[in-house]
């Protein structure tokens, strides 16, 4: 009762100067475009959403190298990739070991892409733990549609945490261009 008599007798003018020297004085993280830190521990191994983890040299190479649908790859490319997808990096004792992204308005639609696990890891379960967890990101949840194109031997992985086949493939059109980084 006293706080209203008071506001009372306070002019909307002086009380507009002091709701703004309050708010001016408060600090705000308001930054729509950058997401919260994820991580998941299993054992020796952890996935971590922060960008700033990825060994960006190791992912690269990996593309450009070794992977049969980014062969050539700039550097540059994927920086910018990375700079605009959720990133999933998959760690054994703080040294990366394989990599994920999803491309998502994080409301409709999410595309997963660049999924790999370094050759000496793999057949441990590390590819669907972390399908697990890019499935399960709390900024990944309502989608109506999830896409993924899928090299013929990672298709049983992916079917695993309900991936299928296009239900109506007649619907969808790409444009595609396999030699771009050539």
């Amino acid at each position: 009762m006293a706080v209203m008599t008071a506001l009372s007798t306070v002019s909307c003018d002086s009380l507009l100067k002091l709701l703004l020297r309050f708010l001016s004085e408060m600090e705000f993280n308001i930054d729509t475009n950058k997401e919260v830190a994820m991580k998941w521990q299993k054992d020796a191994l952890e996935i971590d959403t922060n960008i700033e983890r990825l060994n960006v040299s190791l992912i690269h190479q990996f593309l450009c190298e070794e992977s049969r649908w980014a062969k050539g790859i700039p550097l540059q490319t994927v920086e910018k990739s990375l700079s605009r997808s959720v990133n999933f990096g998959i760690y054994s004792q703080n040294r990366q070991i394989g990599f994920a992204r999803v491309i998502s308005d994080c409301a409709t639609f999410a595309n997963l892409v660049d999924v790999f696990v370094l050759p000496d890891y793999r057949h441990q379960g590390i590819a669907t733990w972390l399908l697990n967890c890019i499935v399960e990101h709390p900024d990944l949840q309502g989608l109506r549609r999830w896409t993924l194109a899928a090299t013929p031997e990672g298709q049983n992985l992916y079917r695993k945490i309900g991936f299928a086949e296009l239900s109506k493939p007649e619907i969808f059109m790409e444009r595609f261009f396999p030699s771009i980084y050539q």
